[in-house]
């Protein structure tokens, strides 16, 4: 990996091949989406909503013929409420690392700056054309 930094030295970017681009956006942007619906029902399950989780839980000990103690769901609220937010706070770091990543020849250093100078001057250029025609 190289980092692609420009003239400035601020730009956190990691220039890849193409394939090892598209392989780390899906997979980064999988595994970000997991984390958040992941830890969207843990926090569903720590609020006792009667969710997927105690749903889940209660049909596979059901089929051992057992069931879970109420006092036992109390004391996994607090667990359930800390995985939930921590796999929610995981899949925004995923996503963030995910993003750093382009492939070579996008947005490059300086391109952005020289595109935009180029559109302003092609429009003052356009708007003096339009000057001079209309004299």
């Amino acid at each position: 990996m190289s980092d692609a930094q420009g003239g400035d030295g601020g730009s956190r970017d990691v220039v890849v091949p193409m394939p090892l681009y598209k392989t780390v956006t899906v997979f980064s942007t999988l595994l970000a989406v997991l984390g958040v619906v992941g830890g969207f029902v843990l926090l569903d399950a720590a609020v006792m909503a009667g969710g997927i989780v105690r749903f889940v839980v209660n049909a596979v000990l059901s089929v051992f013929s057992r069931q879970v103690d109420p006092a036992v769901w109390g004391r996994l609220q607090p667990v359930f409420a800390v995985l939930g937010l921590a796999a929610i706070a995981l899949g925004a770091v995923v996503y963030v690392v995910g993003s750093r990543f382009r492939a070579e020849g996008m947005g490059e250093d300086g391109s952005d700056e020289t595109a935009g100078e180029d559109a302003e001057t092609t429009d003052a250029e356009a708007v003096t054309d339009a000057t001079t025609d209309a004299d």
